[in-house]
Order: structure tokens, then C-alpha cells, then sequence
């Protein structure tokens, strides 16, 4: 899944192939399905922080995933998102 720009929705004919989510309190436009880990954290930072201490945490609320609508995401998982669903991403220099 492709994270957009918030001003880049798609546009012709047909349903819209984006949604609403919200990343550190900031509306951002992304293709409906799910999102991997390194993709909140590269919407959620620019420049993505990094060193070899960097840790990342994610949580989230409002998940596309009935049995699962919040909870925290691991590196290398995915999450289901739906519109409005609403993600915490923080980074912590672990030195």
C-alpha cells in the first residue's frame, strides 16, 4: 500500500481508492487495505529519525480489524485501516 500526500486524492471515475487515517494527530490520505510498520513510521516522520539506537513504537485505535480495533504494532506487522483510524508513532533514541 502506497501512502499520498494529503492533497494527492485520486481522482476519475469509480469509488475513491483512499481514506482518511490520522498519524500523530495529522490527517494523511492513503489507499484503503493495510499498513506495514516502516510505512506509519515514514508518514509519521520526514526524515525518518535513524541510528543504531532508534526504537519505534506504534499505536493505534479505530482499526479496520473487528477482533482487533486497537491495540500496538510490532515491526514487520501489518495493520487493517478504515477511515479514522488513528495512529500514535513515537521515537525514542534508546543510547
Amino acid at each position: 500500500m502506497k501512502p499520498q500526500d494529503s492533497d494527492d486524492r485520486s481522482s476519475g471515475s469509480g469509488k475513491d481508492k483512499t481514506i482518511e487515517i490520522v498519524v500523530n494527530g495529522t490527517p494523511k490520505q492513503v489507499e484503503k487495505g493495510e499498513l506495514s510498520f516502516d510505512e506509519l513510521v515514514a508518514l509519521a516522520f520526514d526524515p525518518v529519525p535513524t541510528g543504531e539506537n532508534m526504537v519505534f513504537t506504534i499505536t493505534y485505535r479505530k482499526g479496520g480489524n473487528e477482533h482487533r480495533p486497537e491495540g500496538t504494532l510490532a515491526p514487520k506487522e501489518t495493520v487493517k485501516v478504515k477511515k479514522g483510524t488513528v495512529f500514535n508513532v513515537t521515537a525514542t533514541d534508546k543510547s
